[in-house]
């Protein structure tokens, strides 16, 4: 009923309905003369943009559109604009499932992101994965030759956390994008399908000069095709006051369809009025004059129904006068007041509409919602911000103290909205309930302008806590405050707002507004801790780990009750190595609070990493008699098996941690790497894929995909793998690597030297690519470049086993394996083999280079009965068929199990 009665007031606009009227009605696939898909409707406020996008959205649904909006009150971020879009969508179509399903894990990482210390799985692992492939632990990274085979796991799994790449902070910085590129990459493959079903699907931005701090970073990549490839059926129209940033949006000028509204002209005003009864000639002349031809004022000068010129007095403001003359007209009392009361709270829905006009309004919301200022689509209604603005002045201005009466009441009934709330919600999780935050931030509002001078450090403090969550609860914080700063003119709240805005645009706001906060003297002590804490949290996530250790510093000798700093504190410790200093600090936070799942079972990941495996154990299984639902914490234990060489207990804890959480994509390929570990590679590949189903950017899961390809001998699959890893995260220096070496064993040696140089050049201290760069060279046939390499190697990493080993390999190849036999002996005496396939490795190359007596059928049958990967044979069969030109005993050797290992296989070594 509002929308005809709307859609019955609309005077004006001809042309730019026509515009976009005649662009529905072309072909969007058409080459020749395609449809435009980008409009931007621009504007001061009030001159009826949000009105024409109304008229717009009708035109597209009688053109067989489905349509979504959204504007200020919906986007407060990525996520949120996303979920009110799809909402509407699926009001109109089918369920958009699979978008669900990605809200839902979004949600997930998002809630385990916002404990102050979860790991991240991703990071954990990948990061393992390039730290065992640099240190050669083949026990931890399957398949990355026999020759690393020879090095100490647990060498290579005590210095894991301290050479965790660039892969920890890049993935933990996803939650302000790479999460919601996942969000993104569902939302575009439900408009896909829509499009397949609609001839065209329409998303309008309403009051783009709000909406534009959140989403458009976001909709430039959208229509860059970063989540893949838009249909050519969808249109995007922003309305906002603003011209689109030149710098941003300069590679779309040329297809932005610019709608520039201007206020109305003379006739379009005498044709509102007219329709509206309003005729008489000097009101009229008066009402232009008035209104100066900005449509919102027009229409509500023409609803207030002079008869003459004296009804129309312009003293003062020209929307204030407009705005009162509105009110005044509106002859019911209880209406006039009502319209009056409920200009004061920020957004309206019937609860908050009953609050602010008390009982005597009852039954006047829908006479409320269809008044011509009012706006807005699901839960919350607003007044345009023109109106509002002048009902707020008047108020203010008229009746102090009533203004501050209305304000405390309102903050008081929000406050128990909010306790409400609070009685279903632990303390820890308040902050990141969206309808405990509204209530928080109405509540904040309300009591800044009803009292801004005692009010203002208690609103900084909440601000603190914002600034703990994301930048986009920062914003919307700094936004709730700034319009009290709008709405009372208070000198000191401007100014901090100001402050505070200036901060939001600079190349880190949550740093810069945090440290804008902590210069106000009167933060408590507990407020500047936390304050500390955060920063000291965002500067982790920087990969500036001695300057958050400074400031979690401050935070523990301001508040020493400050779990979260401890808990925080202890995981840079842990970046560091320090792991005993790291299990003081949880130890600490357990003290002060025992109920902390997530800490003790930080406090396992410190005992596993530091080679405690019983230990980690125990933690883990501490925090699950704390809470058995705990997935986490199952799969910690799970790796704490899988470092101890217990495989398929490491497979039941994860089996048990998928039960808990299907969508637990680190947990599918920890159980992957186990398999993989048991030469189980077909459930290894199963279950890397199941992972990467749930995150298809999972670089990690990627690349041990492509490991296991690589290791059975399907060299295109594993380059193919490998090659996606990079693409989601070019900088990934294992996956450079290791496609390198997928190359090598294909037979297309420049690839692999190129590979490998770039893993080498992205982490200078990768002692395996290097030796293996050295090895590529040689069997290439270049063995002067490889010469030199081998030179660099050694010097660069003299302790390293894999350097070694093609030292001593080269000596053998050029015919001098007497000169390194005792090294050889060095080499292969101080190694622990922890697996079978480790031993028969050992033995093999006892066998070749060092025993007397020629036992290299034996040792060649026990290796094979161990070793299942035609790509790790062929890994050997290249150093054996060097061996095999020698025409000496080693060289009989040599061929001996090259023959062998044929036999086996006739296959391996094929490209």
């Amino acid at each position: 009923m509002i929308r005809q009665r709307a859609k019955a007031r609309f005077v004006g606009r001809r042309a730019q309905l026509t515009l976009f009227t005649e662009n529905l009605a072309k072909d969007p696939f058409s080459e020749e003369a395609p449809a435009d898909f980008l409009f931007h409707v621009r504007g001061v406020g009030g001159v009826g943009k949000s009105t024409l996008l109304r008229q717009w959205q009708e035109a597209a649904r009688r053109a067989d559109a489905i349509t979504a909006v959204v504007d200020e009150n919906d986007v407060h971020g990525v996520q949120q604009a996303l979920v009110e879009l799809v909402r509407q969508l699926e009001a109109q179509g089918e369920p958009c499932k699979e978008f669900g399903k990605a809200v839902e894990q979004f949600r997930r990482e998002h809630a385990t992101q916002a404990e102050p210390l979860p790991v991240d799985g991703e990071a954990s692992v990948s990061s393992r994965v390039m730290t065992q492939a640099a240190l050669g632990a083949t026990s931890l990274i399957p398949g990355a030759g026999f020759v690393t085979a020879m090095a100490n796991p647990e060498a290579a799994a005590q210095g894991l956390d301290r050479l965790r790449s660039a892969s920890r902070s890049r993935s933990q910085r996803r939650g302000g994008r790479g999460d919601e590129s996942g969000l993104s990459r569902a939302f575009v493959a439900e408009l896909e399908r829509l499009c397949r079903r609609q001839r065209w699907v329409v998303l309008f931005f309403d009051t783009w000069e709000q909406t534009a701090h959140y989403v458009d970073g976001w909709l430039l990549r959208l229509l860059d095709e970063e989540f893949g490839p838009v249909p050519a059926n969808v249109v995007i129209v922003l309305a906002g006051r603003d011209e689109l940033t030149e710098r941003d949006w300069a590679p779309l000028r040329a297809h932005v369809v610019d709608v520039p509204l201007e206020v109305f002209t003379e006739a379009e005003t005498r044709a509102l009025l007219t329709s509206r009864g309003v005729t008489e000639p000097a009101v009229v002349e008066a009402v232009m004059q008035l209104s100066m031809g900005l449509p919102l004022l027009v229409e509500l000068l023409s609803l207030a129904r002079p008869n003459s010129v004296e009804d129309l007095d312009a003293g003062g403001d020209f929307a204030d006068v407009a705005v009162e003359r509105f009110v005044q007209w509106i002859t019911d009392p209880k209406k006039r007041e009502a319209v009056r009361a409920c200009a004061l709270p920020l957004q309206l829905n019937e609860d908050v509409f009953d609050a602010a006009a008390g009982p005597k309004a009852e039954g006047l919301w829908e006479w409320l919602c269809g008044q011509p200022f009012v706006s807005g689509r699901g839960d919350y209604k607003h007044y345009h911000a023109v109106v509002r603005a002048s009902m707020v002045h008047q108020q203010r201005a008229h009746s102090p103290q009533g203004w501050a009466s209305a304000h405390i009441r309102l903050a008081d009934v929000q406050a128990a909205w909010r306790g409400s709330v609070e009685e279903r919600l632990p303390e820890a999780k308040r902050w990141e309930e969206d309808e405990w935050r509204r209530h928080r931030a109405d509540e904040t509002y309300h009591r800044l302008c009803a009292y801004p001078g005692t009010y203002l450090t208690a609103a900084l403090e909440q601000l603190v806590h914002g600034a703990g969550q994301s930048v986009a609860v920062l914003r919307q914080w700094i936004e709730t405050f700034e319009q009290a700063a709008r709405d009372t003119t208070d000198p000191d709240l401007l100014a901090w707002a100001g402050r505070l805005q200036s901060a939001l645009t600079s190349g880190d706001p949550t740093l810069a507004c945090l440290g804008v906060l902590l210069s106000h003297a009167g933060l408590s002590a507990d407020g500047r801790s936390r304050a500390f804490t955060y920063r000291g949290n965002r500067l982790y996530f920087c990969d500036r780990e001695e300057e958050a250790l400074a400031e979690l510093d401050r935070a523990v000798a301001l508040n020493a009750r400050n779990v979260t700093a401890w808990s925080r504190r202890g995981e840079v410790h842990r970046w560091f190595g320090h792991y005993d200093q790291a299990i003081a600090d949880f130890t600490t936070a357990l003290e002060h609070d025992p109920t902390l799942t997530w800490v003790r079972s930080q406090l396992g990941d410190t005992h596993r990493q530091a080679g405690r495996h019983d230990q980690a154990i125990a933690e883990y299984t501490a925090a699950l008699e704390l809470d058995p639902t705990y997935a986490w914490a199952l799969a910690g234990r799970g790796e704490a098996h899988q470092r101890a060489g217990r495989h398929d207990q490491a497979i039941a804890e994860y089996t048990a941690a998928l039960e808990l959480d299907p969508t637990f994509a680190w947990a599918h390929a920890s159980r992957g790497y186990a398999h993989h570990q048991c030469d189980r590679y077909d459930q290894a590949i199963a279950e890397y894929t199941a992972a990467l189903e749930l995150d298809p950017t999972y670089a990690w899961a990627l690349g041990a995909r492509g490991e296991v390809h690589r290791a059975v001998g399907n060299y295109r699959e594993a380059v193919a793998d490998l090659t996606a890893a990079l693409e989601n995260d070019p900088a990934y220096a294992w996956a450079h690597a290791t496609r390198g070496h997928a190359h090598h064993q294909a037979g297309r040696y420049d690839q692999a030297v190129s590979d490998l140089t770039a893993a080498v050049e992205l982490d200078p201290a990768y002692a395996w690519a290097h030796a293996t760069r050295v090895q590529v060279r040689r069997q290439a046939g270049r063995r002067e470049e490889a010469r030199r390499d081998l030179d660099r190697a050694v010097e660069a990493h003299p302790e390293d086993v894999s350097c070694t080993f093609e030292k001593l390999m080269f000596e053998a190849v050029e015919g001098r394996p007497q000169s390194s036999a005792e090294q050889w002996n060095q080499l292969v005496s101080s190694q622990v083999n922890s697996t079978d396939a480790d031993t028969s490795f050992s033995n093999l190359i006892r066998s070749l280079f060092i025993d007397t007596e020629n036992r290299v059928p034996e040792a060649t049958e026990e290796l094979l009965a161990t070793h299942q990967g035609r790509g790790d044979l062929a890994d050997l069969l290249s150093y054996l068929v060097e061996l095999s030109a020698l025409t000496d005993e080693l060289g009989h050797r040599a061929r001996q199990c090259r023959d062998l290992i044929m036999e086996h296989d006739p296959d391996v070594g094929r490209p």
